[in-house]
């Protein structure tokens, strides 16, 4: 289902006036105050483009001319380099007050004659959801603030209805609709609180799923479907705040762990105008299933959504009837691991089909699905994934995706066609690397951006299908420059082959001055868990200025994608890991490392060490753990070292229940091998950690002391997982990083040792 109707880039002005601290005068090397501290490679301004609905123009936030702190939305024709200012920054300045609003986002009305302008936000986890929102009227430039009697900051979600005439927001877990000519609400949710959760999700609803916004409206403005939680059996973990003030403070977080209550979801339908709200009715322990994805059928008389047992090795596609909360399944899909929710739902020709995306027969395949279920044909016949969807075009004969059928590093554009079954064609050009692509409403043009290993993104428009570079937005020329002035060797791209006969990819980075006649220090970045890609064949930012810096002092950095990543290699690859996770993934890393080391003599096997954050603090973990005659330094950030301690949907779905899975879940957690550690280990955690609990690496501790194993540990009060609250925090993380691996695992100089 297309769950956006505006597309988002950023894409980043690097200003070419940085001027270098005097300590910086070789620009061919690097240090963490020129990666970290300073603007030298940072991308700086973030310039937010959309696609109009009702045209094929895109719109920018451009700084004003003519007032300052003041920002101006411009409108662009693709190929074109003549904005036209649609709102000046004059018009967002309320009534009474001098300065304009800061705009976080903003977002067009359907017919295009009103704007929301979303400012003074706040965090809810990890994203700004919560905030002011703005109402402004183009025609009388009216701008007012919407929820005028709500408390500062307490708005998330606003949306306009389809016909522009309303806004629905939700208001403190309840859900409400504002008039836009004449400002008056109405409540639709009554039961609103801590528990009980309207409009939006709990902690693990939004991590798991990535489910925030929870209300659609109908296309017809009558109806708003939407989420209700019942968190009332969530138990909370507790966080404490020990800094911030005299005393310390509790943190409660909704957090259901491995085998612990769920939230209750279900789903209903509020009509606008009376008020009363129709509940989709469906048998079974609601607490027991989840509800991923929900939206409107292509009319206003049905609800097409997901629904999964507690497993989520089943998926079932549901219509549900907007006025009388009956349901009818349409499809069921199984899977003897676990399933993925379809991102990619897409009605055409009125709704009598819709796009699915299954593993059925062994890779994502597109299917085209009759609105009963009953009929379904394959859209992308051959053995190859489907990574994504991104856009049918507006005729309906051509659906635009995402794949790499031969390499599983890089992204590539491609069209099938939705008349004539098999046909598939390439519309990427041939630079070897990540493809992405916004593509406008009317099929017709696209912002793409592309990067590779070694070089920086650069952003255009293009017209489709034939790619033609129609304007560059942004080249990113100075930032090139300065990584093309670095001593640096070029990125390598590799295929081990394991003793397990398993085929995996690599990188590998090398000293600028690299000699295969000596040995080097070797640092392995891994990940290695179902949720993400460390070989990829596109920019990494920091953490590549980062692993050059480190080959620069003499080290090979490199990372292998192991089974159970999301490489698209086929269902066999990403699943085999089923039930034990962790353990088929560490043995893939370590049996990859000693084949490498076999292959390549210039790589010192007394010299080896691994690092990665969150999953791949746990990866970390495992490897030194139970490899330890093959990894002698670990460096674990974040790490889940009990997998029981982590959420239930994450951990449960690759690992099923731990009552029935008790054995995989202990030979899966590294805090029960951590009796074997032989070499060097540093543990960094944030106590103000929401998603990997502090606690888990405090279970550790005990571990390692009880069996007498030292270690080294930097403990970040407050931070939370991504450990970068706080003035010089991610710089501090870095610098103890490389400290760590200078001191155990030293490397004085490019090629410093020789072989024996």
């Amino acid at each position: 289902m297309n769950r956006y109707k505006l597309f988002f880039l950023i894409f980043w002005a690097v200003s070419s006036s940085t001027v270098l601290a005097e300590d910086h005068k070789d620009l061919s090397i690097l240090t963490l105050e020129r990666i970290i501290s300073s603007d030298e490679f940072k991308e700086e301004r973030v310039i937010m483009s959309k696609w109009m609905e009702k045209s094929s123009n895109y719109t920018v936030i451009k700084k004003s001319a003519s007032l300052e702190n003041g920002k101006d939305i411009v409108s662009f024709e693709p190929g074109s380099e003549n904005g036209t200012i649609l709102v000046s920054a004059e018009k967002f300045i309320p009534e009474g007050q001098e300065e304009p609003l800061d705009i976080y986002d903003y977002f067009w009305s359907p017919d295009g004659s009103k704007m929301l302008v979303f400012t003074n936000t706040r965090k809810v986890w990890r994203y700004h959801t919560r905030g002011d929102y703005w109402l402004l009227d183009l025609k009388s430039n009216a701008l007012r603030k919407l929820g005028a009697d709500a408390d500062e900051a307490s708005l998330m979600f606003a949306t306009f209805s389809p016909d522009s005439k309303k806004v629905a927001y939700v208001l403190k877990h309840d859900l409400y609709v504002e008039q836009c000519d004449d400002g008056k609400m109405k409540r639709l949710t009554e039961d609103g609180s801590d528990k009980i959760i309207n409009g939006t999700f709990d902690w693990v609803y939004e991590e798991e799923f990535a489910l925030r916004n929870g209300f659609r409206w109908s296309p017809d403005s009558q109806y708003l479907a939407f989420w209700r939680l019942d968190a009332t059996l969530v138990k909370d973990f507790y966080m404490i705040n020990n800094t911030d003030e005299l005393y310390s403070k509790i943190i409660p977080v909704q957090y259901p762990k491995v085998g612990e209550s769920n939230s209750s979801a279900k789903l209903g339908v509020a009509n606008v105008s009376s008020g009363i709200t129709t509940w989709m009715k469906l048998d079974g322990d609601p607490s027991m299933h989840y509800l991923p994805r929900m939206d409107w059928a292509s009319n206003s008389e049905e609800i097409v959504f997901q629904r999964m047992n507690r497993l989520q090795n089943t998926n079932t596609l549901y219509f549900g009837t907007a006025k009388t909360g009956k349901c009818r399944v349409v499809l069921v899909e199984n899977d003897e691991a676990w399933l993925d929710t379809v991102d990619d739902l897409e009605f055409f020709e009125d709704g009598k089909f819709f796009l699915w995306i299954s593993e059925k027969e062994g890779w994502r395949k597109m299917y085209l699905v009759s609105r009963d279920g009953k009929t379904a044909s394959t859209v992308t016949p051959g053995s190859y994934d489907v990574i994504r969807i991104i856009r049918v075009d507006d005729q309906g004969e051509w659906v635009y995706f995402m794949a790499s059928p031969e390499n599983p590093t890089e992204r590539y554009l491609y069209r099938a066609s939705l008349k004539v079954h098999g046909t598939v064609e390439r519309v990427s050009p041939e630079e070897k690397g990540t493809h992405t692509y916004s593509i406008s409403p009317n099929g017709t043009y696209a912002i793409h951006s592309f990067s590779s290993f070694d070089s920086v993104k650069t952003t255009e428009i293009i017209s489709l299908p034939d790619h033609k570079t129609l304007q560059v937005l942004e080249d990113n020329h100075e930032l090139e420059k300065r990584v093309s002035a670095l001593k640096r060797y070029p990125a390598e791209f590799f295929k081990i082959q394991t003793e397990d006969g398993v085929e995996l990819d690599g990188w590998c980075m090398k000293p600028y001055n690299f000699d295969p006649e000596k040995v080097y220090p070797v640092l392995f970045h891994v990940y290695g868990e179902p949720a993400g890609q460390t070989v990829l064949n596109k920019w990494f930012g920091r953490n590549y200025l980062w692993h050059t810096m480190l080959t620069q002092m003499g080290y090979i950095v490199m990372s292998i994608d192991n089974r159970g990543t999301p490489s698209p290699r086929g269902r066999e690859f990403r699943k085999c890991v089923y039930g034990s996770i962790g353990v088929l993934a560490s043995l893939d890393q370590a049996q990859a490392v000693q084949a490498l080391i076999k292959e390549r003599p210039y790589l010192d096997k007394e010299r080896i060490a691994i690092w990665g954050w969150s999953g791949g603090g746990s990866m970390s973990l495992n490897a030194i753990f139970r490899y330890p005659e093959v990894f002698k330094t670990a460096m674990a950030i974040a790490p889940v070292t009990n997998q029981r301690y982590y959420d239930s949907i994450y951990q449960e779905r690759y690992m099923g229940l731990p009552d029935s899975n008790s054995e995989g879940y202990e030979k899966g957690s590294p805090i029960h091998f951590a009796k074997n550690l032989k070499g060097n280990l540093l543990l960094i955690h944030g106590t103000g950690d929401d998603n990997v609990h502090y606690q888990s690496t405090e279970a550790l501790i005990n571990e390692l002391v009880e069996h007498n194993k030292l270690f080294n540990l930097m403990i970040y009060p407050n931070r939370s997982h991504s450990i970068r609250e706080g003035e010089n925090t991610t710089r501090h993380v870095f610098e103890t990083l490389t400290s760590f691996l200078k001191d155990k695992m030293p490397a004085e100089y490019p090629g410093a040792e020789t072989k024996d």
